[in-house]
């Protein structure tokens, strides 16, 4: 320790300027902290691995040449999720021994949303077919399951969008990628956690409070009774779906968040979502990739929350 902390004097001595880059470099990876980029972001990893977020949903269209296009408009050439996000992430992933960050504990959770005009759900799953052989290529670096064995990986991905590929997902073997699923999925023998080991749910769609006043104590105890049963039913929980505001108002939201120990905190906010998450962090122990093994029930648990069974992208 004296002999980096007389480096780092050193450096100091010759140049500020690259301490305060490795400095930079020594902030924590914020495990909770998660991007939603809109249609208009035709490159979204930097982003986020500036800002030290420990996941991305990145929203993709079918197009040509067995590709995936992110951005605006058609497909682009070299516009691809093979080129911008997935490439890149694990060769990071390679270089790091097997990890996003140094300190990393938890999985990078990749959430690959299909978007776009064609609903045609032939196409769409021939569109996660694409997607599949592209994760095959990084296969050693990811969580994936075998049966109802789990073993976890450097990165979690998820599918959701316009295409429910939950059958699709159970019928393979072996597979690299995950379903999204809703707080409905809890205690479900069709979706156990070998195959939703997330939850996802929009904000506005369960709770009323946009952070401008004192939260409700009946909306605080259902947030983390929803947050508890997931964890019980060996689920992580993300919650995307803020409502806008100002940022004030959004800090109020993540701090409650935080405190019923969310998972994943999604937004598109990243600067501030990543500053308040250091100054913040979620509580308890960081959760494991994955459960070791599907838990299974015949039928759902009893007190397990209710919608109108609607399955909303997030």
């Amino acid at each position: 320790m004296a002999t980096l902390a007389g480096g780092l004097a050193g450096l100091a001595g010759a140049g500020g300027a690259v301490s305060v880059v490795m400095l930079r470099r020594s902030r924590p990876c914020l495990a909770a902290g998660h991007a939603l980029t809109g249609p208009e972001t035709a490159d979204p990893l930097p982003g986020v691995l500036k800002a030290r977020l420990g996941g991305l949903t990145v929203r993709v269209t079918p197009g040509p040449h067995g590709e995936l296009y992110l951005g605006p408009g058609g497909p682009q050439p070299g516009r691809t999720l093979r080129r911008l996000v997935l490439t890149p992430l694990f060769a990071r992933t390679r270089t790091g021994a097997g990890r996003v960050w140094p300190d990393q504990k938890a999985p990078f959770r990749l959430v690959v949303e299909f978007a776009g005009t064609n609903r045609d759900p032939e196409a769409l799953l021939y569109a996660y077919r694409m997607l599949d052989r592209q994760l095959q290529d990084h296969s050693g670096l990811l969580s994936h399951c075998r049966g109802d064995e789990l073993t976890p990986g450097a990165v979690t991905v998820t599918v959701t969008g316009a295409v429910d590929v939950r059958e699709l997902l159970a019928a393979q073997t072996e597979r690299y990628a995950f379903a999204d699923g809703t707080f409905d999925d809890l205690g479900s023998r069709s979706a156990p956690p070998s195959l939703v080991p997330m939850v996802s749910e929009s904000w506005s769609r369960r709770f009323g409070w946009d952070g401008q006043e004192p939260i409700t104590a009946e909306e605080r105890h259902q947030l983390h009774a929803l947050v508890r049963a997931a964890h019980d039913d060996g689920r992580t929980v993300r919650i995307a779906g803020l409502p806008e505001g100002a940022r004030r108002a959004r800090a109020a939201i993540w701090s409650e968040l935080g405190a019923a120990g969310v998972d994943v905190i999604a937004d598109t906010d990243l600067t501030g979502l990543a500053r308040h998450l250091r100054r913040h962090p979620v509580s308890g122990t960081p959760r494991p990739h994955l459960p070791t093994r599907a838990i299974r029930r015949s039928a759902p648990r009893p007190n397990a929350p209710r919608s109108n069974g609607r399955h909303e992208t997030v």
